[in-house]
């Protein structure tokens, strides 16, 4: 950690998975047969990705959703590599003396928040199509990442303050257009067959 620049580290990562997480988006999957030949060198690259600059969750979904998982195992598979590398990376921290009393006291704010949000997201969940539940998923992240880059930008002094946000407004005119698409010629039996020739291959 104290030889990597944690922000160049964060402008390639930004920078290669915007482009993807957009092309997800809009639909676009290719989903690995032999995943496991993936998860030892993503799995490294994550956990390095992540000590230095705590990227972890789009890069994640955009795994999870081109191997075609839906909701609840979407959901399981990230939690489970969440609280895994969360934890890991808490006892690291620790150990190197980064937590200070005013990060501590974070935790009121937050807690209260996840309390609240987790029953509401899941009930929320349930009444979703599972192709508008990916969209939404590639959506939320392309703002993520459009706002990571550009305060990235600003960060780095390789744009004006004013500028760099123009980055994060074209991913966000970009995603719109993308979900008004597929809003507009969604059909929810395609999406029906669509996810159950996902289980069978994966079965």
């Amino acid at each position: 950690m104290a030889s990597l620049q944690p922000g160049w580290i964060k402008f390639a990562t930004y920078t290669i998975i915007l482009p993807l997480i957009l092309l997800q988006a809009a639909g676009w999957r290719r989903p690995i047969e032999a995943s496991w030949l993936i998860g030892l060198p993503f799995g490294s690259m994550l956990g390095i990705l992540y000590s230095v600059t705590t990227i972890s969750g789009p890069p994640l979904a955009m795994l999870f959703n081109n191997q075609g998982l839906v909701k609840n195992e979407f959901r399981a598979g990230l939690a489970l590599v969440r609280v895994v590398e969360s934890s890991a990376t808490a006892f690291v921290y620790y150990k190197l003396g980064l937590f200070i009393s005013e990060s501590g006291s974070l935790l009121y704010a937050f807690i209260p928040s996840v309390l609240l949000g987790i029953p509401l997201g899941s009930y929320v969940i349930r009444r979703l199509d599972p192709e508008m539940f990916r969209r939404i998923c590639m959506s939320f992240d392309a703002w993520i990442v459009g706002f990571g880059l550009s305060r990235v930008l600003i960060e780095l002094d390789l744009v004006q303050n004013g500028w760099a946000y123009s980055v994060m407004t074209a991913t966000i005119l970009i995603d719109f257009c993308l979900l008004y698409s597929f809003v507009t010629t969604h059909s929810p039996t395609w999406s029906e067959r669509q996810s159950r020739r996902s289980a069978d291959i994966s079965a």
